[in-house]
């Protein structure tokens, strides 16, 4: 058929679809290379510089003692003493602790050798469903060694002097560590008992 200019067009072929490209893969974060002294055991991982402490002991270890709860650092599920000091181990990655010093409450305990706060809460029943009942009483572990240390709290009057062991005190330091089920009378009762024979021992 002829145009307007009097030659002929040729048809012009359509456009070939491309077929869609895949996306291209991300490049692998490398693994790095740490050693957690875990209830004193050296456990020597490679993890993703990402992990947190806490999925390294649940994950890799498979010390699934310690809960995870919100992992927002808001609830305590988690806790666990590393160096001495309780932390929340959510919020904490496993790389940071390349030889620290790390107690889970399976390092505390075990079913047939108690540690005295695991007896105390089993005796004042400290606890119901017991999801936070390992951070509780890891918590309550570095707690009772702070009151003893002379550390002050909010809670603490006289800064001049060493803390009391108080119910204001317990309950201010233990804050961090909610219960769903509702048995923070039950954990001071149980606290409180196991401070007093500390108290007792140590004046012997």
């Amino acid at each position: 058929m002829l145009g307007f200019s009097g030659s002929a067009r040729a048809a012009t072929p359509p456009a070939q679809a491309q077929a869609p490209q895949a996306p291209a893969a991300e490049p692998a974060t490398p693994r790095m290379p740490v050693t957690l002294q875990v209830n004193g055991q050296a456990r020597p991982l490679e993890v993703d510089p990402r992990t947190t402490l806490l999925d390294a002991l649940r994950e890799r270890i498979g010390l699934t003692g310690s809960k995870k709860g919100c992992d927002h650092g808001q609830c305590g599920a988690c806790t666990m003493i590393v160096n001495g000091r309780r932390i929340n181990g959510c919020l904490t990655l496993a790389v940071m602790h390349q030889g620290a010093e790390i107690t889970t409450i399976e390092g505390l305990g075990q079913p047939d050798a108690l540690h005295p706060l695991q007896a105390a809460f089993v005796k004042h029943d400290g606890y119901q469903c017991g999801y936070c009942t390992p951070g509780q009483i890891c918590s309550g572990v570095a707690v009772l060694a702070e009151i003893a240390a002379g550390i002050p709290s909010h809670a603490t009057g006289d800064l001049t002097a060493p803390p009391e062991l108080s119910e204001s005190e317990i309950r201010e330091r233990m804050s961090g560590n909610l219960c769903r089920c509702g048995a923070y009378s039950n954990i001071v009762e149980a606290m409180t008992e196991v401070a007093g024979h500390q108290t007792a021992r140590g004046q012997a």
